[in-house]
């Protein structure tokens, strides 16, 4: 018989559907999340976002490396939690309460990552965009991340257990392209929030990876890299401790950028290295 902790997972693995109830536009779940049975320990992962792109990848990647994933979206994940054996999570990232009603049902985290993103209709200058893209982008993009700390920090810090905090930003948030409405904006806000987070958890046995990808398959765009590579190296990096993740060919082009700062120049679009 399986103990109390590993009956959840003993249903997923048996073929039965994950419970997941959504009350008040709260989400509320009655499951387990860590234990051990029969010597096998349940280790626990959160990853907004979840549904396509790097989210998914993050996903999969997790649940190779041993992971049961709380897998939360606005886009229904039950098929997914299925087939993967997690839990699915309806969330809006950008409502402080639904972050902290999920925090509240994971009794112990070891890899959280919050990597809810959107892009937006309007990618020309910023004063382009309408006040309510720019809205739902800062609440998505931005409050997404700060609700998921607020919401999930405090009990990993009670936990006294290593854990591992991975935020998705881009490269979009380290060198400034001419366009892109107002996603340039917030996710240059999110690397200021992992960098604060990073400093001020230095001292703990959480850790911070910021995760700022160029141009990745996904929902957001049809070319690019395959999200399972960033996936894959992103928890490696994360594993290793290492705070940065960017691609090795814009590595230049974010020093430049700084020089030009630090010189008073006008800044100049961003180019990767020409030996890539």
């Amino acid at each position: 018989m399986a103990c109390p902790d590993c009956r959840p997972l003993a249903r997923l693995r048996a073929g039965s559907a994950p419970e997941h109830r959504q009350v008040t536009g709260q989400v509320i779940m009655v499951v387990e999340s860590r234990g051990s049975c029969e010597g096998v320990l349940v280790r626990t992962a959160v990853v907004t976002g979840a549904a396509s792109g790097i989210g998914l990848a993050l996903a999969r990647q997790l649940v190779a490396e041993g992971h049961r994933v709380h897998l939360a979206d606005l886009t229904p994940t039950d098929v997914l939690a299925e087939e993967l054996g997690g839990v699915p999570v309806g969330v809006d990232v950008a409502d402080p309460e639904q972050m902290a009603a999920l925090a509240d049902t994971v009794a112990d985290v070891e890899v959280l990552c919050l990597n809810a993103g959107i892009v937006g209709a309007a990618l020309g200058t910023p004063w382009e965009a309408p006040p309510q893209e720019w809205q739902r982008l800062l609440g998505v993009n931005l409050l997404g991340v700060v609700n998921g700390l607020r919401a999930f920090v405090p009990m990993l810090l009670a936990n006294r257990r290593p854990a591992r905090i991975m935020i998705t930003a881009s490269l979009a948030g380290l060198v400034t392209f001419p366009r892109g409405g107002a996603y340039a904006a917030t996710k240059h806000a999110v690397v200021a929030v992992a960098e604060q987070a990073a400093m001020a958890l230095r001292d703990t046995d959480i850790t911070v990876t910021l995760l700022c990808p160029a141009l990745v398959r996904s929902g957001m765009s049809d070319a690019g890299d395959d999200p399972a590579d960033i996936a894959k190296a992103a928890l490696a990096a994360s594993r290793a401790g290492r705070f940065l993740v960017l691609p090795e060919e814009w590595a230049d082009a974010v020093r430049l950028r700084a020089v030009h700062l630090l010189n008073g120049e006008e800044p100049l679009p961003p180019e990767p290295r020409a030996d890539r």
